[in-house]
């Protein structure tokens, strides 16, 4: 099967300034998806430009034709389940049944405190993920939904006529601790991963490598346990928090060789963030064009 090449596009230009103009070059240069990360606001990024999701999505999906779109990821810190099924449903529509929804647990950045809550603990967040994901799979393929939860409910809630893509529209469920990977078993149409945090800052890449190779592993497992075939998940790696981080984009090559050795671990997809100057996201447009157009052919 051939390696599918997607892209990351932030939501951080004006869509008047350059903001469609991505999106739509996204499409011409050939990438299967293009996604856009689902905060409030992140990191360095908090105190410039930053717009929303779901709107940045609404408005590519009527620009572009074939490109899959989709979250990376989306996360219960300011989502409800509901309010997010009916804008899903609403979104897969405009688009013609072009979107994936990444979901994960989110973490402890600026979405965790927005709101006016403290941050949950890590096992807080793996609670609301599973209740979350459960809950928001049957919004999303049921017309009336009543449920009363731990820390979600919902009375009647109405989602005619449901999404383009049936039974709903896919999943990729972010996922590297036991709990979410049994989540992706369940619920996933795809995996993701960006790697072993532990590993990222001070690790080398071959033990990226075997920390991501032993996340499909447990993966696999979690499949077996419920008679799933893990082969009928993607598998798809967000680049650029693996220890190469930036250098994955130096080259034609330098990506050939990072892709195919992950290609090799069955991954079906891997994702670039589009260059961003004066960021960690840095790179070389021609490069990254270059990367765009002809890595496939390598890979298949």
């Amino acid at each position: 099967m051939s390696l599918r090449l997607s892209t990351v596009i932030l939501p951080y230009r004006r869509w008047s300034e350059g903001g469609r103009k991505t999106w739509q070059r996204a499409e011409q240069l050939g990438f299967h998806a293009a996604y856009t990360y689902d905060h409030l606001s992140w990191r360095t990024f908090r105190d410039g430009p930053w717009f929303g999701a779901v709107p940045t999505l609404t408005a590519a999906a009527a620009v572009t034709d074939q490109l899959r779109l989709g979250t990376l990821v989306t996360s219960p810190n300011f989502r409800h389940p509901v309010t997010l099924a009916k804008e899903l449903i609403s979104l897969d529509d405009v688009s013609g049944g072009r979107i994936t929804l990444g979901i994960g647990a989110g973490g402890t950045g600026f979405d965790a405190t927005a709101l006016g809550q403290e941050p949950w603990t890590p096992r807080e967040r793996a609670d609301r993920l599973a209740e979350f994901v459960a809950l928001l799979d049957r919004l999303l393929t049921e017309d009336s939904v009543s449920y009363e939860g731990d820390f979600y409910s919902a009375h009647e809630a109405r989602n005619i006529p449901g999404c383009v893509q049936r039974p709903r529209l896919p999943f990729a469920v972010a996922a590297t601790g036991p709990r979410g990977l049994r989540l992706a078993a369940q619920y996933g149409q795809a995996w993701v991963t960006t790697g072993d945090p532990k590993v990222s800052e001070s690790g080398t890449p071959e033990q990226s490598f075997q920390a991501i190779r032993g996340q499909a592993e447990k993966l696999s497992d979690a499949c077996a346990a419920i008679g799933r075939d893990v082969a009928d998940l993607d598998k798809v790696l967000l680049t650029g928090f693996t220890p190469e981080r930036g250098r994955v984009l130096e080259s034609l090559d330098a990506f050939v060789d990072f892709a195919g050795r992950h290609q090799e671990l069955g991954f079906t997809e891997i994702v670039v963030h589009w260059p961003i100057p004066d960021s960690d996201f840095a790179a070389d447009e021609k490069v990254f064009e270059q990367i765009a157009m002809e890595a496939g052919a390598q890979l298949r």
